[in-house]
């Protein structure tokens, strides 16, 4: 919105600022981080108030949880406020790409509140069938995905990009839908999953958007697609200002959700934070180094499904728990070290992924 200021402009005043997606990037940062302190509290009271016991807690869940019984969910609703408002503000609001990611991250926030919704109002951990959430998340992802090969240059448009390989395409067709279909999905249930400790989701979430938002930034610049090898989309560099809401509304909820936690992010943040991640990805032709960048949330999402699979067909488990984070929590480590340690994690793999800019 605030973009449109630089028509007021001349080109030597403080309106041409404006142009520069870096600046309006700082702005969008300490907007959503403002938003998210200013409402943290007050949000936290509400939903203190509405939900009487709060989320509820696993029976079969770490012992230590029981202690967390009364914490009330919903805290998503910050982040979401906060990057809403705050991407409203400072991006252009003719980019294409910028309004898909926005549907992909409200379309999911929705799922995700009437998912939080069901848990708090029954007072049990089964909220919304799980048919139903991955039926509406494949129908945002579908559109998502079909809006995106709309807007993608026409050389680019099907085309699977790989890391390191600067000149292969995979020609992906009518399957690239289907595939990015995947990637949302995927990587929206993969975040879910690793919400499960104090401030576990949230840093890994921010480390990867901030990531994302890097890539996107230089993808849609071409001195820097040309200088790198890497294949240019136009648009994409907007995404840098939704990336730095996503950082700054994630610190201000951070504040609330370090250990011991007042508020949870919930499904309401997890599913719309993931899918945000993933439609980045899918904008910016980016899905495998994705994978990398999120290499912590496909850990745990893999936990997940090893366990399930190898449960059914010997009745033994590979975890103790899974997702693996309730692994290591049986095993005895202490919450905040389990925390910490998979935010090490997630820094290397963002690393690791950025590399793949440069190596081709």
């Amino acid at each position: 919105m605030l973009y449109w200021l630089t028509e007021l402009s001349d080109g030597g005043d403080v309106f041409n600022l404006f142009r520069y997606i870096t600046f309006r990037a700082g702005g969008a940062f300490l907007t959503a981080l403002v938003f998210g302190f200013l409402f943290g509290l007050p949000l936290i009271n509400v939903l203190r108030k509405r939900q009487g016991k709060g989320q509820p807690i696993r029976d079969d869940g770490p012992e230590g949880h029981v202690m967390k019984a009364g914490t009330p969910t919903m805290g998503g609703l910050l982040i979401v406020g906060a990057l809403l408002s705050s991407t409203l503000l400072w991006a252009r609001l003719d980019n294409a790409f910028v309004w898909m990611v926005l549907f992909v991250t409200m379309g999911y926030a929705a799922i995700g509140f009437a998912d939080d919704y069901a848990k708090v109002s029954k007072q049990n951990t089964a909220g919304v069938s799980g048919r139903t959430r991955l039926l509406l998340g494949f129908l945002i992802a579908g559109l998502a995905g079909a809006w995106a090969a709309w807007f993608h240059p026409a050389e680019l448009t099907g085309q699977l990009a790989f890391p390191v390989f600067k000149d292969f395409l995979l020609n992906l067709g009518w399957l690239f839908v289907p595939f990015s279909m995947i990637v949302i999905v995927g990587a929206a249930n993969a975040v879910n999953l690793t919400d499960g400790l104090d401030g576990l989701a949230i840093m890994p979430v921010m480390i990867a958007g901030g990531t994302l938002g890097i890539i996107a930034y230089a993808v849609g610049r071409t001195d820097f697609t040309e200088y790198l090898d890497v294949h240019y989309v136009p648009g994409t560099g907007e995404i840098l200002i939704f990336s730095a809401a996503l950082v700054g509304g994630g610190l201000g909820f951070l504040w609330y959700n370090a250990p011991p936690a007042a508020v949870f992010m919930g499904d309401t943040g997890s599913l719309a934070l993931g899918g945000a991640l993933g439609a980045i990805a899918v904008a910016t032709k980016h899905e495998i180094v994705l994978a990398i960048v999120g290499g912590l949330f496909v850990v745990e999402a893999l936990s997940v499904i090893i366990q399930v699979l190898y449960f059914k067909r010997t009745g033994k488990r590979v975890f103790l728990m899974a997702p693996i984070h309730h692994h290591y929590e049986k095993k005895g480590w202490a919450e905040p070290q389990i925390v910490i340690r998979f935010w090490i994690i997630a820094l290397i793999l963002a690393m690791i992924g950025l590399a793949t800019l440069k190596v081709r």
